[in-house]
């Protein structure tokens, strides 16, 4: 039996490095490629205010959550829901950052060691589609799945519209590769393209993950309250091999 669980959070701002915490978490379990309904979701008090930025895309109003559970509360229950799961996450790097915050928080260490592989299904669909946009609602519009009632983001209808998504993406594939040979493929290509025998040499510091997956989060964010001409330009410019 292969058992996937499509994850997404929303959350008080993009850092959770600056103090900003989970307030929401959706989950869609999949087994053997089919949808069970054996769904997960909660909403959770971060006992804080959400940036301004991050209101204006999920709504959740500091009013609204201040009688929800907070984290400790409800990661027993997420933990068992998850553990052993082969993840799916769109832009994958940005979630695992806060979910890894939260449980070293409670001392219980990275949330990582809990579930199976993850598999980052952002990476995928640019394989799949350089050079185009491959959002969430872009995603939705280039394999027809309807996201009309999508007003703005939340976790669990954003982890239904993904399942739709990834099961439409990988049809007839067995597998997608995993996050961490990803991340490992990426780390070689990066170590083999710098050219040091040349009469200069440039210090150049590439983004981590965590770091790239925010811009990704911050460009989408930015797209979704209008036109952007970051992601216009991003768009437009060629990818680089």
């Amino acid at each position: 039996m292969t058992r996937q669980i499509v994850l997404d959070t929303e959350t008080t701002g993009i850092n959770p490095r600056i103090g900003n915490r989970i307030i929401e978490i959706g989950c869609v379990e999949i087994v053997n490629r089919k949808l069970t309904g054996n769904n997960f979701h909660c909403y959770i008090n971060p006992e804080r205010d959400s940036e301004e930025g991050a209101l204006a895309v999920h709504g959740l109003t500091t009013e609204f959550l201040k009688d929800k559970p907070v984290f400790a509360q409800i990661a027993d229950e997420f933990l068992e829901y998850v553990r052993g799961a082969e993840l799916v996450i769109h832009n994958a790097p940005f979630d695992l950052g806060f979910l890894n915050a939260e449980f070293e928080l409670l001392g219980r260490g990275n949330f990582e060691q809990y579930v199976g592989n993850v598999i980052d299904s952002l990476v995928k669909a640019k394989e799949l589609h350089p050079g185009k946009r491959n959002s969430l609602d872009a995603l939705c519009d280039r394999y027809e799945i309807s996201n009309a009632h999508r007003k703005l983001h939340g976790a669990l209808l954003d982890a239904e519209l993904l399942a739709d998504v990834f099961l439409a993406m990988s049809r007839g594939q067995n597998s997608f590769i995993s996050l961490e040979d990803e991340t490992e493929e990426v780390v070689q290509e990066q170590e083999t393209s710098i050219d040091d025998t040349g009469p200069l040499s440039i210090l150049v510091r590439r983004t981590n993950t965590v770091e790239q997956a925010q811009h990704e989060k911050a460009l989408e964010d930015i797209g979704k309250n209008g036109s952007s001409v970051w992601v216009t330009s991003l768009q437009a410019a060629p990818e680089v091999s």
